[in-house]
């Protein structure tokens, strides 16, 4: 596959102080924008959930296929609690944490430590020697050829799509987001603790109101399909054959962003609910940039205009991908390392 990005040239033209004066017109959000893009996702979110309800007196079926797009509808609620966590969705900083917390309980997030481990992400997105918090885990060859066996077979069980995308939305939404990391501070700890009391009252709520039973059989397969979407866009947006990893002493803000964050061209429906984050080296160089703004930015200068975009069907190749070769500077799968490498050694 080739890559989505080779930049070479318009890095060598644009200096930093260049592109930060291109994105910064962007980075101003707009007050009418922001609102109704909370209206036209929120309202038809609550009329999907209401069709689910009674869809489940009709068959289970219908219910399922409301779900996926209450599921599709949630990833864009989640793009504007990620705005929210950069500061990006509104001026008011209160107006962004009140929008992002009720944000991250309809996707079941803790905002303020979301919002710690998201910013971490963009500092060291790419760079092998802070590999971490809110980061899909990814070892390189030399590191899964020292790893225990033990260590081996988890590292294959985690990146196995099945395991990835199907069972990693429960795991991620429902347990993993229950706990805080030990790197936290304290204020990051206590949004953990804030939010599960709010989900727990939400439950309590959502149940009462549709029959416990009913909440579980619309909860479950909304959050499979939610969390897949999801989860699939943060794994393309850096898990692409010609990324970028440096160590730290080589790694470098600007080539991270642009040559290790993907530009994912999507159908335009698709791009509407996923919030224009396909669009992700803009926002990685310009993480206060509004997901509706995104799409202007990246045709607003001739230096994005050489970040070749990924497409869905090649997208699907980089479920393949496992290690990150130094070597040869990609990401390679199995068979590439039995190959070079010898079977014996995985």
């Amino acid at each position: 596959m080739s890559s989505p990005t080779a930049l070479s040239a318009p890095q060598s033209s644009v200096s930093i102080n260049e592109w930060k004066e291109i994105i910064a017109k962007f980075q101003i959000p707009s007050v009418p924008r922001s609102v109704w893009q909370i209206v036209n996702t929120f309202v038809p979110l609550i009329l999907t959930w209401w069709a689910m309800y009674w869809s489940l007196s009709v068959s289970y079926w219908i219910t399922l296929g409301l779900a996926m797009l209450a599921g599709l509808l949630l990833v864009r609620v989640f793009i504007i609690f990620h705005d929210c966590g950069h500061g990006s969705f509104f001026k008011s900083k209160k107006a962004c944490d009140i929008v992002g917390f009720i944000c991250g309980m309809l996707t079941f997030t803790p905002y303020g430590h979301w919002r710690w481990q998201h910013s971490v992400h963009h500092a060291t997105s790419g760079d092998l020697d802070r590999r971490g918090d809110g980061d899909i885990t990814t070892m390189t060859v030399k590191e899964f050829q020292a790893a225990s066996p033990k260590e081996r077979m988890i590292y294959r069980i985690s990146r196995n799509p099945f395991v990835l995308l199907l069972v990693g939305p429960f795991y991620l939404f429902l347990f993993y987001q229950r706990f805080s990391s030990p790197r936290a501070k304290d204020k990051d700890r206590a949004s953990v603790l804030r939010m599960n009391i709010a989900l727990a009252l939400m439950v309590v709520a959502m149940s009462w109101l549709f029959g416990w039973k009913e909440y579980l059989m619309m909860q479950l397969p909304v959050t499979l399909f939610s969390g897949l979407a999801g989860i699939w866009m943060f794994y393309v947006q850096h898990q692409y054959e010609d990324t970028y990893w440096e160590h730290r002493d080589e790694w470098d803000y600007t080539t991270a962003a642009l040559e290790g964050s993907s530009f994912y061209k999507l159908p335009k429906i698709f791009q509407w609910f996923t919030g224009n984050i396909g669009f992700h080296h803009i926002h990685h160089l310009g993480s206060k940039i509004p997901n509706y703004y995104l799409e202007s930015c990246h045709h607003s200068h001739p230096m994005f205009y050489n970040v070749k975009p990924l497409t869905f069907l090649q997208s699907l190749s980089c479920l393949r991908l496992r290690l990150w070769d130094e070597e040869q500077r990609k990401l390679i799968g199995w068979r590439e390392y039995d190959e070079k490498y010898g079977a014996k050694k995985a």
